[in-house]
């Protein structure tokens, strides 16, 4: 007599379970499953000729691709096809509508099902052996699925990471003070410096998305590897993801409701908002023009205001010649532009020139800081009273969150009024975190930032003559808002904050200063005494609101009190 034939079928709910190899023999792991069903099919006389195996795959659907094959592969071969052969009831269904349809594909096709681990069989013990198994599969596995979600509300409630922590973070288990073990969630220190970056740069909308990537991968940034998958340098789709994560700002969101997390925060709130908000602007796409120039996005046309881009004309002699034209013009969608075509290298002396121009040379770099650095010290003081007042309406605010969050606990509101609720908050939260942060770099900061931009046109203009294209392009962004080029072709510059709160008062006596000074004048002196006597004249009396919003290049201080 030949053997019967036999089909295993093998399944492992977690890849987890899947990638250990060994394990008891209760059906937890893949070799001791398949073990204990050759162990079966040897007892009834039977080989298995066939096996099929679910890794990592949870049996409440019955849309597991290997269950699905093994199914085809019986009513293909239903002739010569005896037995089913699994380890347990549950490991082919639990669900109770499932396996009654994959009983009844088997009875189809002639075939038994046989458990290695229960006395399934056809007699009528057997069946209703079956029936009673299927069925306390079913409850444990919605048992089980209910008490998961319980604890994970439990878990983001007390504010825990109830999943795999996001790039720039990891997950770690420790032991505390009394040996229990502890699941927690630190900084990943290889990776969290670069996440913080990625933020912080896109929020000054000068990136897209595919170029920010590319600029972290040349940093170092990979994704976490895993046992199937490999560390990769990071691309666009999984930066994109990071970008509108608010787990980074120190929110753990679950089930639409956000909670604040234990971990620590990678981003400011307002900074990840100001991400937000370059992404929303960005919803029609981003895409890296042709032509680029160090000066293209900072040159605009005086008359329609619309950017200058980059042209080149080809002259009879095959000589192409580079300009810059309006785009507004060029897109025919400003009509009444005139603006004409101005050649590059013309623009670039121009620019040389402006720096030249507003350039401050050591000493009136020097007297111009003492200045300002005298006056934020003596502001200082009047705003320590209204920090304290803004901290107090803080905890007043998340007092209020936890309250909201405990009514929906013990289902005083539901869950709509509660997220609406919440984002009302959230908003009022952001807005006084934004004022604090105001506060403390108006006045621990701002020294520095003053130093730093001082320092950066010291000498401007020799240093902007020295970099190459790339340094000379974040000098222009950094210093001004905007290069106006009008139509006569002259260019004239729009300073960015802090610089323009800085030299703006005094630009047209440091233009007048530089100039004498490339003549040689002898009369600098009394040139200086004039600006130094503007200095004092118009930072002497103190600095306002408005002066400490220039300076910072922050919105304004408003009291929340």
């Amino acid at each position: 007599m030949s053997p019967k034939f036999a089909v295993s079928y093998l399944r492992v709910s977690t890849r987890g379970q899947a990638e250990r190899g060994g394990g008891a023999d209760e059906g937890f792991s893949i070799p001791a499953q398949r073990e204990a069903n050759k162990r079966k099919a040897l007892s009834m006389g039977a080989i298995v000729g066939k096996e099929f195996v679910d890794r990592g795959a949870s049996a409440k659907s019955a849309d597991r691709p290997e269950l699905q094959k093994m199914l085809e592969y019986v009513k293909e071969n239903a002739d010569r096809v005896d037995y089913v052969i699994v380890h347990k009831v549950d490991r082919l269904a639990r669900n109770r509508g499932d396996d009654i349809d994959i009983m009844r594909t088997l009875r189809e096709c002639g075939v038994q099902l046989v458990s290695a681990s229960e006395s399934i069989d056809d007699t009528p013990a057997g069946m209703l052996l079956h029936g009673i198994m299927s069925s306390i599969a079913e409850f444990y596995s919605q048992n089980l699925a209910n008490e998961v979600k319980k604890g994970m509300g439990e878990k983001v409630k007390s504010g825990g990471t109830p999943t795999r922590a996001p790039l720039g973070y990891l997950n770690i288990r420790r032991m505390d003070d009394k040996g229990r073990e502890e699941r927690t969630v630190v900084l990943d220190e290889e990776r969290a410096p670069l996440i913080k970056l990625a933020f912080e740069e896109y929020a000054t909308g000068n990136w897209t998305v595919n170029d920010l990537a590319e600029h972290l991968a040349a940093c170092g940034l990979t994704t976490r590897a895993t046992p199937r998958i490999p560390s990769v340098p990071v691309d666009k789709r999984v930066l994109n993801t990071v970008l509108v994560n608010p787990y980074y700002k120190g929110v753990v969101t679950y089930k639409g409701v956000e909670y604040a997390g234990n971990h620590p925060a990678l981003v400011a709130t307002d900074v990840w908002q100001q991400v937000q908000d370059v992404l929303a602007s960005h919803v029609n796409g981003e895409r890296t023009r042709e032509h680029p120039h160090f000066l293209k996005g900072s040159l605009y046309c005086r008359q329609c205001g619309s950017r200058m881009i980059v042209t080149y004309a080809k002259a009879r002699s095959g000589v192409r010649y580079p300009y810059f034209i309006c785009a507004g013009r060029h897109s025919k969608r400003e009509k009444d532009c005139k603006q004409k075509a101005v050649l590059i290298d013309e623009v670039e002396r121009q620019v040389e020139q402006i720096y030249d121009r507003y350039s401050l040379s050591p000493e009136l770099r020097k007297y111009l800081e003492k200045y300002l650095q005298a006056n934020i010290k003596a502001e200082q003081e009047k705003y320590e009273t209204e920090l304290d007042g803004l901290r107090r309406e803080k905890d007043k605010l998340e007092r209020k969150r936890k309250k909201l969050l405990e009514a929906h606990y013990n289902d005083a509101i539901p869950l709509d009024l509660m997220k609406s609720e919440q984002q009302k908050i959230a908003k009022q939260l952001a807005a006084i975190e934004h004022q604090i942060k105001i506060y403390g770099q108006t006045f621990a900061g701002v020294s520095e930032s003053i130093s730093k931009a001082l320092e950066l046109i010291e000498d401007c203009g020799l240093t902007y003559r020295l970099v190459d294209d790339r340094y000379k392009k974040m000098l222009n962004q950094a210093i001004f808002s905007k290069l106006w080029v009008g139509e006569d072709g002259n260019v004239t510059a729009e300073f960015r904050e802090p610089f323009n709160m800085l030299i703006g008062p005094i630009k047209g006596e440091i233009a007048h200063y530089n100039k004498e000074k490339a003549r040689g004048a002898e009369a600098l002196t009394d040139i200086f005494s004039v600006i130094a006597n503007r200095i004092s004249h118009f930072f002497g009396h103190g600095l306002n609101n408005d002066n400490l919003v220039g300076i910072t290049g922050l919105e304004p201080v408003t009291s929340y009190v």
